[in-house]
């Protein structure tokens, strides 16, 4: 199952003994040890520009997760609820894709597959452009992945491609290159730079872009407003945004 970068740093667990799961694990504690607290989950989701609720709700991770890393040393619960990342393989969940092996080894074959199968604007002929997932083939592959009497699985696995989705969406869809770069880890560098250099236009849904085109335009697609008014902002030069998405959703309500 791919997740966001975040989830696979910090807790279902695809990383056991090998490199990658040091390269996620260490980008958002900022130090390298092997263990993971609440609240350094907390703080990672608010430096990726989660809000203060989004946030709060990822204190589930460690809730369902810190329990079975612990069980590679004890059987005891931890009562800080603390995430052993070197144990962290037994955390994995089913209903995934596998991409992840339990031993935390990447499956290219299989990531390639994911876009080879899913990509529905590639099989409806746009073969020339970069492979990407729409919000329709994310639900066509959570379905797909779903195995028999799993519904933790289900659970898990559709909010951490609904998590990925926020994170990492442009114009819609989840890009090929982008999901590479959140599996072997460069991705979070560039986020992080372009958090530290306020440069957080390029991708990612919250909830003002929810609001603001629900308000004027009474669509949740955002992507396709801001398309429609970069189109008529080259033919109205000098007519600010706002005043051009007020248009556009004057003439959807038409």
């Amino acid at each position: 199952m791919t997740r966001s970068f975040l989830f696979h740093a910090l807790c279902p667990a695809q990383f056991a003994r090998d490199m990658t799961k040091l390269w996620h694990c260490d980008k958002l504690t900022r130090r390298c040890h092997s263990i993971i607290t609440p609240y350094e989950i907390y703080t990672g989701f608010r430096a990726l520009g989660f809000s203060i609720l989004f946030s709060l709700g990822g204190l589930l991770i460690p809730v369902f997760f810190s329990y079975p890393t612990t069980l590679g040393h004890s059987w005891l619960p931890d009562p800080l609820f603390r995430i052993y990342t070197n144990h962290i393989h037994k955390a994995k969940h089913g209903s995934d894709t596998g991409i992840y092996d339990s031993d935390g080894h990447l499956r290219l074959a299989l990531f390639d597959e994911m876009f080879d199968k899913m990509d529905s604007a590639s099989t409806d002929g746009a073969s020339d452009r970069e492979p990407s997932l729409g919000v329709g083939d994310l639900f066509r592959l959570h379905s797909k992945t779903r195995v028999a009497a799993d519904p933790a699985g289900w659970s898990f696995a559709a909010m951490e491609w609904w998590t990925t989705w926020l994170l990492l969406q442009r114009e819609g869809r989840l890009w090929k290159e982008d999901l590479r770069e959140m599996y072997d880890g460069t991705l979070f560098w560039k986020l992080r730079d372009r958090r530290n250099g306020r440069d957080c236009s390029m991708q990612g849904y919250g909830w003002k872009d929810w609001t603001n085109t629900m308000w004027y335009n009474g669509t949740w697609k955002s992507w396709e407003v801001h398309h429609n008014v970069d189109k008529e902002a080259e033919r109205q030069p000098g007519v600010s945004a706002l005043s051009l998405v007020a248009q556009e959703g004057q003439l959807l309500s038409q």
